[in-house]
């Protein structure tokens, strides 16, 4: 079979030369293609499910929650299984899917099944799908560097401003905000005036929410003009808050600063972010979509970032904390400069002991192709060139080029006995 296949390809050299190059365009074509990280994703194909409900303890939520979610999101197609875990005001419900599963037909099919067990849960609590990313879709983390700048609008900024941004760069899942404060505006309740005024708490906030809201009117028409009639509601300012009336003593109305404390102050925090112990700072963590090239959606979130920083206040600026791009190019950096290296090395081998050209032709031909042959194959069974990939190829080359050698120096010494033997016969 082997002899066949070598006395056809001798007989058929131009076709053999334009199948190799074939497969040479074919495997750069399937580079380009690949999605290119530093790290393999071995994570699970699954759809989180996360919901919130404030102020309940991890009892209460995983018994009228993640319980009855759990409960209804058995029986979807191709779940492995159904994991659980309820925590201070949140719950989390992970589905594991099977590996061959579309995640996108997966967090469909989740979607339809939360609309049925919407009904079962506490009134005013709602379940979302977490982002289509993975564990490894952290691609970039950044911080805003605002000299000055008090860190409740910093966060403000982060949160109004460069978020809304970034989520728009194709294949960003995902822009995860940190650190500072996020800012709001707080009533400290006085127990006692609230006894004293004969004021219950439900009333108090009943007039907190009636009366932070736009209403609107009908036209009427007036000198042959319409005009549109709404009323305008919305807090504007502290003020605005401590003259809100919840009620009445003795024909007085009673406002929220008779009974209340109002401040602007910062949402309760659990931890600080700290830069190389130089103070607090806020920024983001940008999330890649599943299945996006991590080496391009960085380099369109980092062009995205200069056009947002001509936008931002005087003095502040982008400052890059974790980078992948830098991890990726030096893993394509390195295995480049091993098959350069490795090509060179073997064409002066082969000069040297064969004093042969078109032997050592025959082998930089050789390893290139067998490299594109690689990616075409990654190509086609959905593994992208990280890390581990790209070792495996590096090592691969020193593979070839033994082979290479191997089989070009037998082939050459065949060859040459051939010749003498042909020439002892002539003679």
């Amino acid at each position: 079979m082997v002899e066949k296949l070598i006395s056809l390809s001798l007989r058929n050299r131009v076709l053999v030369l334009l199948l190799a190059a074939g497969l040479f365009g074919w495997g750069v074509y399937a580079l380009r293609r690949n999605p290119i990280d530093a790290i393999p994703d071995l994570s699970e194909n699954q759809v989180i499910v996360f919901t919130e409900w404030s102020g309940r303890s991890p009892q209460v939520l995983e018994d009228q929650v993640t319980y009855p979610l759990v409960s209804n999101l058995q029986g979807i197609p191709k779940v492995r299984n159904i994991r659980g875990t309820s925590m201070f005001g949140m719950s989390f419900v992970y589905l594991i899917f099977e590996d061959e599963v579309d995640l996108y037909w997966a967090r469909s099919r989740v979607l339809e099944r939360l609309n049925y067990a919407q009904r079962l849960l506490p009134q005013g609590v709602t379940p979302t799908l977490g982002p289509d990313g993975t564990g490894v879709g952290h691609v970039l983390w950044y911080t805003l560097k605002a000299k000055g700048m008090d860190l409740g609008e910093q966060r403000a900024l982060q949160d109004w401003y460069v978020k809304f941004a970034l989520q728009t760069v194709p294949g960003v899942s995902e822009v995860a905000s940190f650190g500072g404060f996020q800012k709001q505006c707080q009533i400290t309740l006085d127990p006692t005036k609230l006894n004293y005024y004969r004021i219950p708490l439900p009333d108090v906030l009943r007039a907190v929410k009636s009366n932070n809201d736009d209403v609107g009117g009908r036209k009427f028409e007036m000198s042959d003009m319409g005009y549109i009639v709404r009323g305008l509601g919305y807090i504007e300012n502290i003020q605005d808050v401590e003259n809100m009336p919840v009620g009445t003593y003795q024909s007085t109305p009673i406002r929220i600063k008779d009974v209340a404390t109002v401040q602007m102050g910062g949402d309760l925090r659990l931890g600080i972010f700290d830069v190389n112990g130089e103070g607090e700072a806020v920024g983001g963590i940008v999330v890649m979509r599943y299945g996006e090239n991590a080496d391009n959606v960085i380099q369109a979130v980092k062009a995205k970032m200069q056009e947002v920083e001509k936008g931002l206040p005087p003095g502040v600026k982008f400052e890059i904390a974790y980078d992948r791009s830098t991890l990726i190019e030096r893993a394509i950096a390195s295995v480049r400069g091993t098959l350069v290296e490795e090509m060179v090395t073997v064409s002066l081998i082969v000069l040297l002991f064969l004093f042969h050209a078109r032997s050592a032709l025959i082998i930089l031909i050789q390893v290139p192709l067998s490299i594109a042959i690689a990616f075409i194959l990654l190509e086609a069974f959905g593994v992208s060139s990280n890390i581990m990939s790209l070792t495996g190829i590096a090592l691969a080359i020193g593979v070839i080029v033994d082979d290479g050698i191997v089989v070009v120096e037998n082939a050459y010494r065949h060859l040459s006995e051939a010749q003498q033997a042909e020439e002892a016969t002539s003679s």
